[in-house]
């Protein structure tokens, strides 16, 4: 503003020494709003074009045109007699370029995006071209972008998406796929996980962490379709939306929003039998909620539970009691004083919730991310934003033995808050930083 006003004042002290004065205001090249004044001489009716000046200017100046035109003749691949990286002195091509140079640090971009020409700063772009185009004579303003011929996007992502995947992994699958080696009906050991298949995100920040799940075992009038889901962000979580099928999920539209009579905490809920069984708010109980009455039927105390952070997942979140389904019934997951922080599983009884047995591991709680059952086994998995996980121990609570693992798990989105195992269905489901998704497994007979 000081200018502008030196501008005016500097118009109006000329204009009182000549007959007219012009203020001009438009924007420049740039788009940056200008002001400017012209003020014809009162005793000069021309100027003067002194030796080496206004005609030597102008000759300058064209020259430096024609110069600029030709360059971007060559970036268009006009005027020029072949590839850039083929000019004497002149730039490389980028992909020799970017082939050549170390990878960047904290850039985010991927291997293969770099391989296909990311645009390089304008000196780099320059080159030898500094040789016609002096410092002193540049242009300001953005750079021409080098002549190179990008790779169809599908290759692009296709490559992305191939050098993500572990060659342990397409070993697992291609031997998985042999006949013989699959028990698609019965129980069996986890042998396999398949990439997240994502079905909803939500759209707030209580959807951060959340819950959703399907009932494998229905009661009338609800379908092995309704799907229910939970976003655990708050204090005071009490919301649990209805829906009759995964499509309305996924478009967001609940047809029915329950309201709790107690919050609930964390993300270990589960569905039933027609109830959802989940741990009340600061409690080392757990509670039926019947979705048709819409009341709690039944509530127990885990005797010795720890609650409310004491032992958590690895990822944290309240998640001291976790609760799960497979294809023996209900289950639930937590640790004791007593147990030292390893976990601890309880079979339960879904319709007084007593327990019915317990079994200790030697599994530390806290040293995995989230865990599930099926046929009887335990499974845990290694981290909860690590981008390529594995699912790492199995506790049989058939033989009382455990073992490690090393089935790959991908967290695609990097926070994994919930993971819970469909019989129905045989897949797992998971809340993967707002985002509902699902994976495919495949179980191998013993």
């Amino acid at each position: 503003m000081l200018g502008v006003w030196l501008l005016l004042w500097g118009s109006v002290a000329l204009g009182g020494r000549a007959d007219t004065a012009f203020l001009r205001r438009a924007h420049d090249s740039s788009g940056h709003c200008t002001y400017s004044f012209t003020v014809a001489s009162p005793v000069e009716a021309a100027c003067p074009e002194a030796a080496g000046g206004v005609p030597e200017l102008r000759a300058e100046l064209a020259a430096l045109a024609a110069r600029l035109s030709r360059l971007e003749s060559r970036e268009r691949g006009v005027g020029g007699s072949g590839p850039r990286g083929a000019e004497p002195g002149g730039a490389r091509d980028p992909q020799q370029v970017a082939a050549a140079a170390p990878p960047a640090r904290g850039t985010g971009i991927s291997g293969a995006a770099a391989r296909h020409g990311a645009p390089r700063g304008r000196q780099e772009q320059a080159g030898g071209e500094e040789g016609w185009l002096s410092p002193a004579h540049a242009v300001p303003g953005p750079a021409a972008a080098p002549r190179w011929e990008p790779q169809p996007l599908s290759y692009q992502e296709l490559q992305s998406e191939r050098s993500e995947v572990p060659v342990s992994r397409l070993l697992e699958e291609t031997a998985l796929g042999r006949p013989g080696k699959e028990d698609s009906a019965g129980c069996g050991q986890l042998v396999w996980v398949g990439e997240p298949v994502v079905f909803g995100r939500a759209d707030s920040i209580a959807g951060k962490y959340g819950v959703w799940m399907k009932d494998p075992e229905p009661v009338p009038p609800f379908t092995r379709d309704n799907t229910w889901r939970v976003d655990t962000v708050g204090t005071e979580v009490r919301q649990l939306f209805q829906y009759e099928e995964a499509e309305q999920l996924a478009r967001g539209y609940p047809a029915k929003v329950h309201i709790l009579p107690r919050p609930l905490e964390s993300t270990g809920a589960v569905v039933y039998r027609g109830g959802l069984f989940f741990q009340p708010r600061r409690s080392r109980s757990v509670a039926r909620y019947d979705l048709r009455g819409e009341t709690i039927t039944a509530e127990k105390e885990i005797p010795g539970a720890g609650y409310h952070g004491q032992y958590p997942y690895s990822w944290g979140g309240y998640t001291d009691i976790d609760l799960a389904v497979d294809e023996t019934g209900l289950w639930v997951i937590y640790s004791t004083d007593k147990a030292r922080g390893a976990i601890v599983l309880s079979k339960l009884d879904p319709e007084t919730l007593e327990i019915r047995r317990t079994w200790e591991t030697n599994i530390r709680k806290r040293g995995v991310a989230n865990s599930f059952l099926i046929c009887g086994t335990l499974y845990t998995v290694s981290s909860y934003s690590a981008p390529n996980a594995t699912i790492n121990f199995a506790y049989d609570t058939a033989t009382g033995t455990s073992r490690a693992l090393g089935i790959p798990f991908e967290n695609r989105f990097r926070y994994l808050s919930m993971l819970d195992y469909n019989p129905a269905e045989r897949r797992l489901f998971a809340w993967d930083s707002f985002n509902m998704v699902t994976y495919p497994v495949r179980l191998s007979r013993a």
